[in-house]
């Protein structure tokens, strides 16, 4: 046996023994419900930031994200904003959620929903949109973990076996110790997935031969004919090499008749889409009870500004985006190798062109010859990557058919152990339902997962009605929410698939005019939202729901000083998203210098695009630092609030009496 395969044995075995101490100690201090589903709303300041870090990012950042940076270049690194993008839906939404789920005992949003809309409606769509996210979601991670073990074992653990046995100990840890479980397991999954990428960051740098040797190797790629792309030439992104400036702002014919954009997918318009999307994964349900599980709002800011927007941000940008471009200058692109741009160092012939997602894996192979036990090390932070969000939303969805369906529908009485058994059963039920479908039908999880973190945007306008907006009717919400998940389904691989087994010939094709699924969603959901709200205002219903909005206003409502400042947080934030991930980012293309201008021509030595999005990651930092801390979002509220239950979430609140 080879002795990185030992030393991925040891690693493994080390942390699977940490994730089995985390599973028993919790499941000894899990004496109610409130303590299974939600860690008795006590979680620390550090569990958290680190825990919802590991959450927001999974294995997707570790292992899919350079490889796609690798396919289309930096047009694709825009989605790196996801840095921020994820975790301004925490600014968003977080902090007012916690301080309705202490006032009134919620534990998931399915009961914060129905008990401020006052009707079940939305709060079956939310546990559907919880599972939808969660089982597919899952299996993505889970069927990564079986293929990274693959690779790195050559062929030894096959994928399917790798997936199921690298799942077993999450399904015990997460079913024996609920929700403290897994963030306390999250902690170290957080330490290790940042760290993982900066070290596979530095093999790729060493293997290019430095930072100056890379941007040299991208300058010769910028002028190399035949790359995969081509050139843009879309509408204001001018005509350079499609690895280095989007393709304009908008393609109308894409999606209608014509799948492939020319010069590449990422116009303006569809990385500002899919930053709606990747928004999905702090507004999907999962986090709601995240929120819930605090003792208070502090850990908020800093977790949404410094440990994701800066730190991860770092990370992605600089790291990432190495691993990503500089596989061009190593061996893994076969025309730039051809076009005599860098050096065949990777001896991988045209596998990682063709399966992009085997990039990390065959760069931390790189190292097995010199230092093996690192390959077992980087093997176990990319396994931790994969299963640190899998675990949050097993529990989470867990929690919710619990809560939601169980003792909603079929024992109200339910006691603290009986409401934990079947929180033990419903996650084992999505473990093995993630498993099942990513063994037996690939397809399936394909189309499947494209929707997950589309349909978590959904929940954006029923979440914007709880926490700021009383005009927002229950109707409105629920017709909106429904039209929008049908949206994206028509608007995904999976509706076109739909059609097909009809017998439908759509007009359409997945993402037309280069705008994703989450943004087709937003728009149909939006618009039914607005239009069926103006016509059902209820006076009496208004009534219910301004008791909310009253308590909010009470407890969080900005100082005279801080309200003047209302217009710049607006103009601030708009003017971010429009040029920075929007279709102002063709300004990036070439302001500091054209991609195909040479190396000496570029301002700051690497390419244009690069130090645009380098330069709005910082602008982004500082938004979110204005909106989380200066106009207080993510502060503590102005005033402590007092629970109005004894034993919070282990009884159903009463939605009348408990806001009166």
């Amino acid at each position: 046996m080879e002795a990185k395969v030992v030393w991925l044995f040891v690693f493994v075995a080390l942390y699977w023994a940490y994730c089995i101490f985390w599973g028993v100690k919790s499941a000894q201090t899990a004496k109610t419900a409130t303590d299974y589903f939600i860690a008795g709303r006590r979680l620390s300041m550090w569990v958290f930031i680190l825990a919802a870090t590991a959450t927001s990012f999974s294995g997707w950042t570790f292992m899919g994200h350079p490889g796609l940076i690798y396919r289309d270049g930096f047009q694709y690194a825009y989605a790196s904003f996801y840095a921020i993008t994820i975790p301004f839906t925490g600014v968003m939404f977080l902090k007012r959620q916690w301080m309705l789920g202490k006032r009134f005992g919620y534990v998931t949003p399915g009961e914060m929903l129905s008990d401020y809309f006052q009707g079940d409606a939305i709060r079956i769509l939310t546990v559907i949109v919880a599972l939808l996210f969660s089982i597919p979601y899952l299996g993505v991670q889970l069927g990564a973990s079986g293929y990274l073990f693959n690779v790195l074992t050559d062929g030894m653990i096959s994928q399917d076996v790798g997936m199921w046995v690298l799942s077993l100990v999450v399904l015990v840890y997460v079913a024996s110790g609920g929700l403290r479980a897994v963030a306390y397991v999250d902690t170290l999954q957080c330490i290790l997935l940042a760290s993982g990428i900066v070290m596979i960051g530095f093999i790729t740098l060493d293997l290019v031969g430095g930072w100056e040797a890379m941007n040299q190797g991208l300058a010769k790629l910028a002028v190399t004919e035949g790359t995969k792309w081509g050139t843009t030439k879309g509408l204001g992104g001018g005509d350079y090499s499609a690895y280095l400036a989007i393709p304009g702002v908008i393609q109308f014919t894409a999606g209608l008749g014509v799948e492939t954009p020319v010069g590449g997918l990422w116009t303006g318009i569809m990385v500002l889409t899919y930053m709606f999307a990747l928004m999905g994964i702090q507004s999907a349900p999962a986090f709601s009870m995240w929120s819930f599980s605090n003792n208070d709002p502090r850990p908020f800011a800093p977790q949404q500004v410094w440990a994701s927007s800066f730190g991860i941000g770092l990370i992605l940008f600089f790291f990432t985006a190495s691993q990503g471009m500089g596989a061009h200058i190593i061996g893994a692109d076969p025309v730039a190798l051809a076009a005599g741009v860098g050096t065949d160092i990777l001896q991988v012939g045209d596998s990682i062109a063709k399966k992009p997602d085997s990039l990390v894996p065959n760069l931390i192979n790189q190292v097995s010859d010199g230092a093996p036990w690192l390959v077992g090390l980087l093997a176990v932070c990319a396994l931790a990557a994969m299963q640190s969000t899998g675990a949050a939303y097993m529990s989470t969805a867990g929690g919710m058919l619990t809560r939601d369906l169980y003792k909603k529908y079929l024992n109200p009485t339910a006691s603290h152990t009986t409401q934990k058994l079947f929180g033990r059963i419903g996650v084992a039920f999505i473990v093995i339902s993630a498993l099942t479908v990513a063994t037996f039908s690939r397809d399936a999880l394909v189309l499947l997962g494209g929707l997950a973190v589309a349909f978590g945007f959904q929940m954006w306008p029923s979440l914007i009605a709880v926490c700021w907006v009383p005009w927002i009717t229950r109707a409105g919400a629920t017709w909106g929410l429904a039209v929008g998940l049908l949206a994206v389904i028509f608007t995904e691989t999976i509706g076109q698939t739909i059609f097909g087994w009809v017998g439908i010939e759509p007009a359409w094709g997945r993402w037309p005019w280069t705008i994703h699924s989450a943004g087709w969603g937003m728009i149909f959901n939006a618009g039914v939202c607005i239009v069926v709200s103006a016509m059902t205002q209820e006076e009496g219903q208004r009534g219910h729901r301004m008791k909310y909005h009253d308590f909010l206003r009470q407890h969080a409502s900005l100082g005279a000083d801080k309200k003047r400042l209302v217009p710049v947080a607006w103009g601030v934030t708009l003017a971010w998203f429009f040029f920075g991930i929007g279709p102002g980012a063709v300004i990036g293309n070439d302001i500091f210098g054209a991609p195909n201008a040479g190396y000496d021509a570029w301002t700051f030595g690497i390419p244009s695009i690069w130090a645009w999005q380098i330069l709005f990651w910082v602008l982004g930092v500082a938004m979110m630092w204005f909106l989380a801390y200066k106009m207080e979002m993510s502060t503590l509220p102005s005033t402590e609030i007092e629970a109005l239950t004894e034993d919070i979430g282990d009884v159903a609140p009463q939605a009348s009496g408990a806001a009166e």
